[in-house]
C-alpha cells in the first residue's frame, strides 16, 4: 500500500519532535483577514505599529507569497507541569507566563521547521517557505483551518489533545498537500476565559483589546504601563496565562515531552526582591536563551516593580527606594509609584520631600508619576 504525501510528512515531523501535524489549502477565502483590519482600524493593536505596516500582508497567505499552495501547520506541546494560576498568590514573587520559563521556542521550533522543509525539498522538490511567529502570517487561523485547533473566545488556539499549550510553526509550500477537515469551535456556552481577565482586555468573545491585555503591556508596551491597569497586573511580570490556564479543555493537557520547554528552577516564580536588583548583566545572564530578554532589564524591572507596589509587604520598600536614583527613567516612575502604595501618606511624603530637596526635577518627575 502505498504511503501518501500528508502521511509521509507526518512521520518526519514527528521524528523530528512536533506533536502534531495538519494540513490546510491556502487559496481560499477567510475570514481572518476582515477581522484583522477591523483589529486595526479599532486601534487595538496599540503600539505594535508593525501590524498595521504589514496588514494587507497579514490578511491572507497568498498576499504575503502568491506561490503558497498548502499550509503545513505543525504544534510543540509546552504544557506546563503545575496551574499558572496557583503562583498568583504568592503576592512577593513573580509571575512569569509559562511559554518564557524555559527556552526561547522560536530557536528550538525554527530548527526543527528548517530539518523539516530540508527534507520537504529533496524529498518532493517545489519551493517552500518557513514560519515561526516571526513573519506577517496569521498562523492562528491556518492551524484551525488544518485542524490543529480553534481559536476561542479569548482568540487563542485550543486544542482538544494539548488544550492551551501548543506553540506553532508552519510551512508554506508550492505543492499541493491533501487537506485535513477544519476544527469545529468547541467553547459553547464557556466564557471562563472572559470572566477571569484581570484588565477585561476582551470586548466581546472573540475579540480582544492588545491595549488592555496584561502581556501586550509588560511585553510590547515601552513606556509606563498606564495607571488604570497596574494594579490589576498583580504580581505577573512577564505575560499572562490566565485566559489560558482557566480553559476546561485543560483537563487533557500534557506535560511537555521536550526538556528544554519545561521551567528552568530560577523562573518558577522568583523572588521580586531579587529580581529588582537584577543590572544589565545579571539580567542578561538570568534570562540567556529566554524570550524574557528581548524586552531588556528597564521593562522588565519596570514590571518588578509594579509587582513590588501590588505585593502589601511593606518590608519591599527599601527595595523600590534603592531605584529611585536608578539611571532609568521608567525604572524611576515605577519605583515613586510602587512606594506610593506600600508606605502611608506621611512616610510617603516625608521621603518625597527629602528627595527633591536637592533637584526641583526629581519634584516633577515624582509628580508625573
Amino acid at each position: 500500500m502505498t504511503t501518501s504525501t500528508s502521511d509521509l510528512i507526518r512521520e518526519k515531523a514527528c521524528e523530528l519532535g512536533f506533536d502534531a501535524c495538519r494540513f490546510a489549502r491556502v487559496e481560499e477565502a477567510w475570514a481572518a483577514g476582515g477581522r484583522l483590519l477591523d483589529f486595526i482600524d479599532h486601534g487595538r493593536h496599540g503600539e505594535m505599529d508593525w501590524m498595521a505596516t504589514t496588514a494587507e500582508r497579514r490578511a491572507h497567505p497568498n498576499a504575503m507569497w502568491g506561490g503558497a499552495r498548502s499550509a503545513i501547520m505543525l504544534g510543540v506541546n509546552y504544557g506546563p507541569d503545575a496551574n499558572p494560576l496557583e503562583a498568583l498568590a504568592h503576592k512577593d514573587r513573580g509571575v512569569i507566563s509559562a511559554y518564557a520559563q524555559g527556552d526561547d521556542y522560536h530557536e528550538l521550533i525554527k530548527g526543527r521547521l528548517k530539518q523539516l522543509a530540508s527534507w520537504l525539498a529533496a524529498k518532493f522538490g517545489g519551493e517552500l517557505k518557513v514560519f515561526v511567529d516571526t513573519a506577517p502570517l496569521m498562523e492562528k487561523p491556518l492551524a484551525a483551518r488544518a485542524g490543529l485547533g480553534w481559536q476561542g473566545k479569548h482568540t487563542n488556539l485550543v486544542s482538544r489533545e494539548f488544550g492551551s499549550w501548543l506553540f506553532l510553526g508552519s510551512i508554506l509550500t508550492e505543492l499541493e498537500i491533501a487537506p485535513d477537515a477544519p476544527e469545529l469551535e468547541h467553547c459553547g456556552s464557556c466564557q471562563a476565559c472572559l470572566d477571569i481577565c484581570p484588565t477585561k482586555a476582551f470586548p466581546a468573545p472573540f475579540q480582544l483589546d492588545a491595549r488592555r491585555c496584561i502581556s501586550y503591556l509588560t511585553i510590547e508596551l515601552k513606556g509606563p504601563i498606564p495607571r488604570e491597569f497596574r494594579a490589576a497586573l498583580g504580581n505577573r511580570i512577564y505575560g499572562c496565562d490566565d485566559c489560558l490556564a482557566v480553559c476546561p479543555w485543560n483537563k487533557f493537557a500534557q506535560t511537555a515531552r521536550e526538556q528544554r520547554l519545561h521551567a528552568r528552577d530560577a523562573l518558577k516564580a522568583p523572588g521580586l526582591r531579587e529580581l529588582a536588583g537584577l543590572d544589565d548583566p545579571s539580567f542578561r545572564a538570568l534570562f540567556s536563551k529566554s524570550p524574557v530578554k528581548r524586552i531588556g532589564r528597564e521593562r522588565f524591572v519596570r514590571n518588578v516593580l509594579y509587582a513590588v507596589g501590588n505585593s502589601g509587604d511593606v518590608g519591599l520598600a527599601e527595595v523600590a527606594e534603592g531605584l529611585l536614583s536608578d539611571p532609568s527613567a521608567l525604572v524611576r516612575g515605577a519605583a515613586v509609584w510602587a512606594l506610593r502604595r506600600l508606605l502611608s501618606a506621611v512616610a510617603f511624603e516625608a521621603l518625597r520631600l527629602r528627595q527633591s530637596e536637592a533637584d526641583v526635577e526629581v519634584l516633577m518627575e515624582w509628580e508625573a508619576v
